[in-house]
């Protein structure tokens, strides 16, 4: 029997990665965040001065990166050249590098082996936005896991403002819509549900609701 691949696509804000990875755990899956990943370069160019909109600054960039996903006691760390930026990637200015170096083609392409090589290995639930369409189009489970703009805004707030006391709902909620015509209007592989995902709304659903949701999916494709 091969291996079993979940796709789950989505919006920025949406619980993609809380969702997928505990539900990962459950099904004892490997958890592979991909928008972490994106995260990292974008942190990499921000680190090295180069300006988000400069496409051409970031290209010449990426011979010098090197991301890689590392699982220690079943925990995701990512390794941006050797060193752990797993919190360093959770700010709000390092979502915006993330946002622009993922428009760019060759950032794309830099990590498509990556991201298709950890499928051959073994069963995963991989998240980002263009997982369905783009990275894993044959995988046998799609779905596009999604919330009104208002409550993903809400919960990011919530999340955040712990680190950060000077954002505001309407700046939170300002920087999610922002990033959603972003990621819907780039050329590059925008985001989108794929024409066979299951599409999940979680407005009205509780964290663990939402895990429930998405294995019930999984077991139902996988059991046909």
């Amino acid at each position: 029997m091969g291996y079993i691949s979940v796709a789950i696509d989505g919006p920025s804000g949406a619980g993609k990665s809380t969702v997928a990875r505990a539900a990962a755990a459950r099904l004892g899956f490997v958890y592979v965040d991909t928008g972490a990943m994106y995260r990292a370069i974008g942190l990499a160019v921000c680190r090295k001065g180069i300006a988000g909109e400069d496409a051409a600054g970031i290209i010449a960039a990426l011979p010098e990166i090197d991301v890689r996903l590392s699982y220690q006691d079943g925990a995701q760390h990512v390794l941006l050249c050797g060193e752990d930026v797993s919190d360093a990637i959770r700010t709000p200015e390092i979502a915006y590098y993330a946002s622009k170096v993922s428009a760019v083609p060759e950032v794309r392409k830099f990590l498509l082996d990556v991201q298709r090589d950890m499928a051959k290995k073994g069963n995963i639930l991989m998240d980002g936005r263009d997982i369905g369409t783009v990275i894993l189009p044959d995988a046998p489970v799609k779905i596009f896991l999604t919330a009104s703009a208002e409550k993903r805004a809400e919960r990011r707030y919530l999340e955040l403002c712990q680190k950060d006391r000077q954002l505001t709902r309407e700046s939170v909620l300002h920087d999610i819509v922002e990033r959603d015509r972003q990621d819907m209007t780039r050329a590059a592989a925008p985001l989108r549900q794929a024409d066979d995902a299951v599409l999940l709304d979680t407005s009205d659903m509780t964290l663990d609701e939402s895990i429930e949701a998405v294995l019930q999916i999984i077991r139902e494709k996988t059991e046909d």
